[in-house]
């Protein structure tokens, strides 16, 4: 091609404009932001708060009050802010997504003071639609002092109309917002609900704030405030605690972490809670209600406390009702999180009685931060309750009686063997409530020297005393004919004597020996393809065992029947009730097993009789 030849003009692309639907807009914000129409004040609030502070930024004895007033379907917010100019108006309130907190060159003194800002994204007066059809602002900048005041009236279809107004229609600095509810939006307008949603939103705002004469401010906030006492203290703020959540706590404890601006107070629960429950708590930022809902803010093993606190430092997401996710939020909880581990330590060194009431109704949260926490747990140790043969025992007091600490990993193991073990003087540690295994296996890391074991048939077994061998191969008949009826379940039967003399038998099983007898089932029920396939996974665990007691009178008498069918309906029966005993979940064949031994001994006694 000739080098010559021109080429085709590059003509720059046409610039076009975004054109914005604000009724859709709005709906978007109603449904998918904010959780409910009841934020609009929450913006109105803040945008008047905020411009308190910037002007007080320059002019430190500026006035600092705001004024609502709600009557037939109007709202009106009046503040002694900064004030807008009309070039302000029609940069700020006319654009959407726009923020004086983030705007560049703007001369409202708003940029200087942004870290004092509660707002952050903009969105302004836009949220008002929600509940209003029409809105007006008038306002007098309090930066340019001889420029008249301007008024800024908008419609919910997007349309809007500037104009300046005479000096006496806004005498001093500050910004009046008006709002004329919308079809169906009256009752958020309505003066109780609107005096209703300041105190909620507003009463630990620094400013004066004042719905129809009303103060809706009421600081400081209580865990500010100085009291009498210490008793007095916590009365006070046990009333306040009723008052926000309604309950009453067992305790409160102070959260003061000065690096992150945080002061508030946790209040403890006065009843369990599941540890799966996640625990919701109210956050105020810069003394603005943020969310009564924030779940990320405490640890997970915190779940026994609710919090209320005020904050400057953790930031908000867009819709302002729920904490962003990051580096600042995850540092302030983990110092809450040490300020409530804190207040555990200090009950166990000083105040053992309150502690005990504590750990009554929340051990399975300490124990739960035990886990994880090697000084917990020894400063727990002596407190945290457990399930052992010896009664309700802490670990501590357990490991001083014991050289040995057993445990099991289930509740129904261990009520299979606590009678046996007791009398045996085997120390057995129920391990199957929620953390408490865990707990144990880590007890020799915080007590040196402590020997830990997980309990098994073999070991019971052992400390069962053997039957003299030539009584044992008299009844060789009858353990034959006993093995024979329960070899079909999967069920060993062993002869021993032991105390107390009342158990006639005892079953015993392990987690390999029920995964066998589950894993046998299903081969017994599949097809020839899945049977092939199970029967190949076949494992050499130990099989369950019924120990049969010949210390026992029932025992005995069984042990001289000479009948091999009547043998296997007696001993069913005596596995089935050793089942029940150790309040072990029966499979279908065992309930089967249950009907048919019934069954059997019935009809033998009634035999019997009509033989006599």
């Amino acid at each position: 091609m000739d080098s010559q030849t021109s080429q085709p003009s590059q003509v720059p692309p046409s610039p076009h404009t975004f054109q914005v639907d604000l009724r859709g807009l709005v709906d978007l914000l109603s449904h998918h932001l904010y959780s409910s129409p009841k934020v609009y004040l929450r913006e109105l609030l803040q945008n008047a708060v905020d411009a308190i502070t910037a002007r007080r930024a320059e002019q430190p004895d500026a006035p600092a009050k705001v004024r609502i007033h709600a009557e037939g379907g109007l709202l009106r917010v009046e503040d002694s802010g900064v004030g807008l100019t009309e070039s302000d108006v029609h940069t700020l309130l006319a654009t959407i997504g726009r923020s004086s907190k983030r705007t560049e060159g703007l001369q409202t003194g708003l940029q200087e003071v942004r870290s004092d800002f509660l707002g952050q994204f903009g969105i302004g007066l836009l949220a008002c639609f929600v509940v209003a059809e029409r809105i007006r602002v008038v306002s007098r900048s309090a930066r340019t002092p001889d420029a008249a005041p301007v008024e800024w009236t908008a419609g919910d279809d997007g349309s809007y109309t500037v104009r300046t107004l005479a000096q006496e229609a806004r005498p001093e600095p500050g910004t009046t917002v008006e709002l004329v509810a919308r079809a169906g939006a009256g009752e958020w307008l309505a003066p109780e609900r609107v005096l209703a949603l300041a105190r909620d939103f507003g009463s630990l705002l620094p400013y004066d704030v004042r719905v129809d004469g009303e103060a809706v401010t009421d600081l400081p906030a209580p865990w500010d405030r100085a009291y009498p006492s210490p008793a007095a203290r916590r009365v006070a703020l046990a009333r306040h605690c009723h008052d926000l959540f309604g309950f009453t706590p067992l305790d409160s404890i102070e959260l003061d972490v000065p690096l992150a601006g945080i002061r508030g107070v946790a209040y403890v629960l006065p009843s369990a809670v599941s540890p799966a429950t996640r625990a919701t708590h109210r956050v105020h930022l810069k003394g603005m209600l943020l969310t009564e809902q924030a779940e990320q803010l405490l640890p997970d093993w915190a779940f026994f406390v609710r919090c209320v606190l005020d904050t400057d430092s953790l930031r908000p997401t867009a819709s302002r009702e729920s904490l962003y996710e990051d580096e600042t939020l995850a540092a302030v909880r983990e110092a809450l999180g040490e300020r409530i581990r804190d207040w555990l330590t200090g009950l166990a060194a000083g105040d053992p009685e309150r502690l005990a009431a504590f750990l009554t109704v929340h051990h399975l949260g300490v124990k739960s931060l035990a886990r994880h926490d090697t000084d917990m747990l020894r400063t727990m140790l002596p407190w945290l309750p457990f399930e052992t043969t010896d009664g309700q025992l802490s670990l501590e007091e357990f490991a001083q009686r014991h050289r040995v600490v057993h445990f099991t990993r289930t509740v129904e193991e261990f009520r299979q063997v606590a009678p046996i073990a007791s009398a045996q003087g085997i120390g057995v540690v129920n391990g199957g409530y929620t953390y408490d295994s865990d707990l144990v296996q880590a007890l020799p890391s915080v007590r040196p020297g402590t020997v830990v074991s997980e309990l098994d048939p073999d070991t019971v077994t052992a400390h069962l005393d053997a039957v003299d061998p030539a009584e044992e191969l008299a009844l060789s008949g009858f353990l034959a004919a006993a093995r024979a009826a329960l070899d079909p379940l999967g069920c060993d039967v062993v002869l021993r004597s032991f105390h107390p003399l009342t158990v006639p038998a005892l079953h015993l099983d392990d987690r390999a020996a029920r995964h066998e007898q589950a894993r046998a089932e299903a081969e017994a029920q599949a097809d020839d393809l899945w049977a092939g396939i199970l029967g190949s996974l076949r494992a050499s665990a130990p099989r369950a065992r019924l120990v049969l007691n010949h210390l026992n009178p029932l025992i005995r008498r069984i042990g001289s029947i000479g009948e091999p069918e009547l043998i296997g309906t007696a001993v069913e029966s005596l596995y089935g009730q050793a089942l029940l005993m150790a309040q072990r979940p029966l499979r279908p064949a065992d309930s089967a097993l249950l009907n048919r031994a019934f069954i059997g001994l019935l009809e033998w006694a009634t035999n019997g009789e009509e033989g006599r």
